[in-house]
């Protein structure tokens, strides 16, 4: 679905329940609008560390401060530029969570195709598989890791 496309507007305090069909428009609309707002959170966090980042280096270099508050200032933007990492790669998987709600696959375990569930998807909307094959997956992980 391209974003030409109509999109439906959702009932003012819209969530979606059990007693619905398993992903309706209103619930891939409800997903897509939550998934949107975290991206554009996590986006907005991005920008406001670059800038500050930039800041901090010019303030760092320009006056004389001693090694251990420098030491202590690069060790605080090496945590900062890890945790915005960790945030790039889920904008990626928010990113194919929006595809998957496109390409109609969303809601729906990648392993066993049975429905991954409301409350879990409430929870991890980038969630790609149910808690049942997870559990699986990373039983399986830490036998071939260990």
């Amino acid at each position: 679905m391209t974003d030409e496309k109509k999109r439906i507007t959702l009932p003012e305090g819209y969530k979606p329940t059990e007693d619905e069909e398993y992903m309706n428009p209103l619930q891939l609309e409800y997903f897509r609008q939550k998934l949107l707002k975290w991206k554009d959170e996590l986006l907005q966090g991005s920008e406001e560390t670059l800038k500050t980042l930039n800041e901090e280096t010019t303030d760092t270099y320009s006056s004389a401060g001693d090694e251990v508050d420098r030491a202590n200032d690069e060790a605080l933007k090496q945590l900062e530029l890890r945790a915005r990492d960790r945030e790039r790669k889920l904008i990626a998987k928010i990113d194919a969570a929006l595809k998957r709600i496109d390409d109609g696959t969303f809601g729906y375990c990648e392993i066993t195709d049975e429905p991954i569930g409301l409350k879990r998807l409430e929870a991890r909307p980038v969630a790609t598989m149910s808690v049942e094959a997870q559990e699986e997956h990373e039983t399986k992980e830490k036998l071939y890791n260990n």
